[in-house]
C-alpha cells in the first residue's frame, strides 16, 4: 500500500534508521544514539569577491557516527544546501561505510552556494575560510573530507594545504579525492560510477542475467554519470538514455558516447547539445523524462529527491541502481516495490567511492602508490564481498533491499556501540 506523504531528505533517513532499529528490537536508548549526530558545526564564511567587496556565506561539518573509526564524507558546494541536507547525508555515509565494513565512521560538509557564479580564485578563498573555521573537526584520524557535488581534486587540494599550513607540516591523508601529485589515489574519479556498475552486474547474476544487452537510462551526466555509461558499455550494455541540465536524450540502440564526450569537451552544454540521439525533453524540468524511456536499468546519478511519485508511475525498468545519495523519495520507494521493481539502494550501490576513498587513506598512512589495476580490483573485491554479505542477510531476514541494508548498517553500528560501552 503507498502512501503520498512528504519526508523531507533528513525525515527519510532518520526514518529508514528507526524502522530498522525497530526491527532489530534495539534495546531502550541505542536507536536514539544512533540517529543523533555526534557533533555539528555551523560556520559563517565571510570574503572578498573579485572586484574587493566583502561577501558572506554559511557552510556546515557534520560528524553523524564516529564509533567505527574517523568521520568520512564529502564537501559539497551547491546553491541548495542546507543543514538538514548535511545531516541527513551523513547519516547515509555512517550506513554506508558499515554496509562496506570499512572502518570508518559518517560525516558530511557543505557550503551553500553556486560554484558556477564564482570564479576560480573566489571558491578558493571559500574554500581556504571553510576549512580555517571547520580546522578542529580535522585530521586524518578524525574526520577526512572528499569531494561531493559541486567539489574535486582542486578543492581537496586546497583543503589539504590549508590544513597542512596550519599543523606546519604535510597531512596529505587529511582528505581523500585529492590530485594525484598530492597523494591521491588512481582510479579515485571513476570509482563511485565503477561501483555503481558492479552492483549492477552483481544483482543481475543473481537473476540468472548478465550485464551485456542490458538497456540503461542514467539521470546525470557528471562524474559518477559518465563514468557508470562508459564502464557499463564496456561490459555490453546499451546506454539508451542519458539526461542532465539540458534535458534528456535517446536512441533505441544505445547513444554513441564518444560523441557525445566530443561535443561536450568542444563546448557543447550538455547532451542535448551534443548533437546525439534524439531529444526527448529540454531544460532542467526535461531532465526527469529520463525515467520514463523503455530500458531494463535505471541509475539515478544526478541529486537526491529526483524520482518522485509521478517519476516512479511512469518507470518501465525493473532495476534500479542508486547512484545519487538518496534519489527516491519514500513514496516512490513503494510505489516501485508494489510494482515488483528491485530497488539497490545508496547506501551499497554508490559505495565505490568511499571504498575507494579508503584506500587512499591505507596508501596515504602507508606512504605507498598503488597502480590503478591494483586499486580498482580491490575496490571491485570490497564491493563484491560487500555485497555477498548485504544480498545473504535481505534473503535470509526477506527483507527488501533497502530495509535490509538499512538494518545491516544499523546493526553494525550497534553491535560496535555495544563493545564499546557507554561512559560514564
Amino acid at each position: 500500500m503507498t502512501t503520498t506523504q512528504h519526508h523531507s531528505a533528513l525525515e527519510a533517513a532518520e526514518l529508514r534508521v528507526r524502522e530498522a532499529g525497530r526491527w532489530l528490537n534495539l534495546e531502550d536508548g541505542l536507536i536514539d544514539t544512533i540517529v543523533a549526530p555526534r557533533r555539528i558545526i555551523e560556520v559563517s564564511i565571510p570574503f572578498r569577491r573579485d572586484d574587493g567587496s566583502r561577501d558572506l556565506l554559511h557552510g556546515w561539518r557534520v560528524h553523524h557516527n564516529t564509533t567505527r573509526g574517523p568521520a568520512k564524507g564529502g564537501i559539497r558546494y551547491h546553491h541548495e544546501v542546507n543543514r538538514d541536507e548535511v545531516v541527513a547525508l551523513a547519516i547515509g555515509m555512517s550506513l554506508k561505510t558499515a554496509i562496506a565494513n570499512l572502518p570508518l565512521g559518517g560525516a558530511k560538509g557543505g557550503v551553500c552556494f553556486d560554484p558556477k557564479q564564482y570564479s576560480a580564485a573566489e571558491i578558493e578563498r571559500i574554500t581556504r575560510r571553510y576549512v580555517s573555521e571547520i580546522s578542529s573537526f580535522l585530521g586524518p584520524d578524525r574526520d577526512v573530507p572528499a569531494p561531493d557535488v559541486g567539489t574535486n581534486a582542486q578543492v581537496m587540494a586546497w583543503i589539504m594545504d590549508q590544513y597542512s599550513t596550519g599543523v606546519g607540516h604535510a597531512t596529505p591523508g587529511v582528505v581523500t579525492g585529492k590530485p594525484i601529485e598530492l597523494g591521491g589515489s588512481l582510479g579515485r574519479e571513476s570509482a563511485t560510477g565503477r561501483g555503481v556498475v558492479e552492483a549492477a552486474a552483481l544483482m543481475l547474476a543473481k537473476q540468472g542475467k548478465d550485464l551485456a544487452g542490458q538497456r540503461i537510462a542514467i539521470q546525470g551526466y557528471g562524474q559518477v554519470g559518465m563514468w557508470a555509461a562508459r564502464l557499463a558499455a564496456a561490459r555490453g550494455a546499451l546506454i539508451v538514455g542519458i539526461s542532465d541540465v539540458s534535458g534528456t536524450v535517446h536512441h533505441a540502440g544505445g547513444l554513441d558516447l564518444a560523441k557525445i564526450d566530443a561535443a561536450i569537451r568542444d563546448g557543447a552544454r550538455g547532451v542535448c547539445a551534443a548533437g546525439v540521439g534524439d531529444v526527448v525533453a529540454r531544460g532542467l524540468e526535461g531532465s526527469p523524462a529520463v525515467f520514463a524511456l523503455d530500458c531494463d536499468i535505471v541509475m539515478p546519478c544526478a541529486l537526491g529527491d529526483a524520482v518522485h511519485e509521478k517519476q516512479a508511475n511512469e518507470m518501465k525498468a525493473r532495476l534500479v541502481i542508486e547512484g545519487a545519495n538518496g534519489p527516491l523519495t519514500p513514496t516512490a520507494d513503494l510505489i516501485l516495490a508494489d510494482k515488483g521493481v528491485t530497488v539497490i539502494p545508496d547506501v551499497y550501490a554508490n559505495a565505490g567511492g568511499v571504498t575507494c576513498s579508503y584506500l587512499e587513506q591505507c596508501q596515504n598512512f602507508a606512504h605507498l602508490s598503488w597502480d590503478e589495476d591494483q586499486v580498482n580490483a580491490r575496490v571491485i573485491d570490497l564491493m563484491r564481498s560487500a555485497f555477498e554479505r548485504f544480498h545473504s542477510f535481505a534473503t535470509e531476514s526477506r527483507l527488501p533491499y533497502r530495509l535490509a541494508a538499512t538494518v545491516l548498517g544499523v546493526k553494525t553500528i550497534a553491535d560496535s556501540h555495544r563493545m564499546r560501552g557507554l561512559h560514564p
